[in-house]
């Protein structure tokens, strides 16, 4: 085993140790924390979908205690402005107008995790801002460059209510490695232990819990190029990842059908406006290493992409406009489609 492969092996393990430890203040959402380390490795932002108080902002606080460094959040509001981010404004002790840091330059380079909470609530100049800040990893303000190299952003939508609230562009969509749902445990056990214990009934507590920096969060960056760089792709491999962007565009060639959503056969070959951008299949392909990497290999198989391809490019695909009304049944449809009619290697 040479020098990469003996480091990638000892931070599966740190992954591995990470994932159990989000487990204990997380209960019931398993799957759901697998692809939060898989964004994690992968350097990649997370949209997250779930009702109130399933447990989003525990999870992240949980992510962040062990990972290390700060944790800053916003909460979307139809008046918060662009500048809310970067400073705030308010009266000294002294009588006199003083200016404080924002959620995103408080910590500096220390910032590692952001969460964004009701993102759909913000005007779309705050989302401009975010765009920015997620692509960059920097803002400029007060005549200087904040670089922000550690930064992961996560942020929420709220799904029940329409009011006062901008929906997210598919241009913001695509910026997201993933869109992640979160919904309550289904085991009765799980759900028994958060209505009970008391131990869940204190989020703070739970977090202190937690061993801090269990992952050295300024490494990740050099990690997650290391899996990139190490987990390898047969040209196989690449052809059906290949097939697998042809049919976001064009499903009906693969023999994708919309059948059961009342829509005839002229109709289902015109839901899709555009599929997959380039920058999507190059983070699905991001996503999937990592997931062969927390399995273990150095190889991509076809199930590592089938493991993330929903989360990583259901949010992307743009239907025409008298459809999205219908996006949840129709994405839900396309992409089992997909998923059943490209063939594997």
């Amino acid at each position: 085993m040479d020098r990469q492969d003996a480091l990638l092996a000892d931070w599966r393990s740190r992954a591995l140790d990470l994932e159990a430890q989000a487990a204990r203040v997380v209960i019931g959402q398993s799957r759901v924390i697998r692809l939060v380390t898989t964004a994690v490795f992968a350097r990649g932002h997370v949209l997250l979908q779930g009702d109130v108080g399933v447990g989003k902002t525990t999870l992240l606080r949980a992510f962040a205690r062990l990972i290390g460094g700060s944790f800053a959040r916003a909460e979307g509001t139809i008046d918060l402005m662009p500048n809310d981010l970067i400073y705030h404004t308010h009266i000294g002790a002294d009588g006199r107008p003083a200016i404080d840091p924002g959620p995103l330059t408080q910590h500096g380079e220390e910032l590692a995790l952001f969460f964004f909470n009701e993102i759909n609530r913000a005007r779309p100049q705050v989302h401009a801002l975010l765009l920015r800040v997620m692509a960059e990893r920097s803002l400029n303000a007060f005549n200087r460059e904040f670089k922000l190299p550690h930064l992961l952003v996560f942020a929420d939508r709220n799904r029940v209510e329409r009011e006062e609230t901008f929906e997210i562009s598919s241009a913001a969509r695509d910026r997201f490695m993933m869109e992640v749902t979160i919904e309550p445990p289904e085991s009765a056990d799980d759900r028994r232990a958060l209505m009970f214990d008391p131990r869940f009934h204190d989020a703070d507590a739970l977090i202190e819990r937690l061993p801090a920096g269990l992952l050295p969060y300024r490494e990740l960056g050099d990690v997650a190029s290391a899996i990139q760089r190490g987990v390898q792709a047969t040209p196989a491999l690449q052809d059906y990842a290949l097939h697998l962007w042809r049919a976001t565009a064009v499903p009906a060639e693969y023999g994708v059908r919309l059948d059961g959503l009342d829509l005839n056969e002229a109709e289902a070959a015109e839901v899709i406006l555009a599929g997959a951008s380039p920058r999507g299949m190059s983070q699905l392909m991001r996503a999937a290493r990592v997931t062969a990497w927390l399995a273990g290999r150095d190889y991509l198989t076809p199930e590592d992409l089938r493991e993330v391809f929903v989360e990583t490019i259901a949010h992307r695909l743009c239907l025409q406009p008298v459809y999205e009304l219908r996006r949840p049944e129709i994405v839900a449809a396309l992409m089992r489609g997909m998923l059943e009619r490209v063939a594997a290697p």
